[in-house]
């Protein structure tokens, strides 16, 4: 939240990813065992992590802390995907990561945009940008809806993915990880 805008893109583009390759590339492989043991653990945290932050979210007047929120949502069904352990999850998570890069770097860029010039990310004083700012609004529609999960987008498809993947698993962390999908709608919009 206190971080610049550049920090922000690096965090949300990058170094969020670190923790999925790093179970991809060390924790399956390594301790396959443990990976299966510790799946209902890890199940727990991420579908309450999920709720949790996509409540907290609503909550927010503040622009990049409601990306922030999104943004640990999404990582936690990034998680949901991993552990389904079928390749549909692990796909879904894969791409689901990627799109959230993009989609949560550059809301995190559209927001330093304006706050560079007004000064406040408060959501209550940027009422009427679209009169004076079109192209910029059309496109934070875009990523916004992007973020959502809007058919048509990479987010689209990797939620989907993960939750395909999650059903065959467990359908009742599939079925809390699509009602967190469902808050998404409401604190996006």
């Amino acid at each position: 939240m206190e971080a610049p805008t550049a920090g922000s893109v690096i965090l949300a583009g990058v170094l969020l990813k670190l923790g999925t390759y790093g179970f991809l590339r060390f924790s399956f492989p390594l301790f396959p065992e443990a990976s299966f043991y510790f799946t209902p653990i890890v199940y727990f945290l991420a579908v309450v992590g999920i709720v949790y932050t996509s409540f907290t979210a609503i909550r927010q007047t503040d622009f990049k802390r409601i990306i922030a929120y999104t943004s640990v949502a999404h990582m936690n069904l990034v998680m949901v995907g991993l552990f389904s352990f079928n390749a549909i999850g692990l796909e879904g998570a894969i791409l689901q990561s990627l799109s959230h890069g993009f989609v949560a770097s550059a809301l995190f860029i559209i927001i330093g945009v304006v706050y560079e010039r007004h000064h406040t990310r408060m959501v209550k004083y940027y009422g009427g940008l679209v009169h004076v700012m079109p192209l910029y609004t059309f496109i934070f529609l875009f990523f916004t809806m992007s973020n959502i999960g809007l058919p048509g987008t990479g987010s689209f498809v990797g939620e989907f993915l993960i939750l395909a993947g999650s059903f065959k698993s467990n359908t009742s962390v599939t079925f809390i990880s699509a009602t967190g999908m469902i808050i998404g709608g409401c604190y996006s919009l």
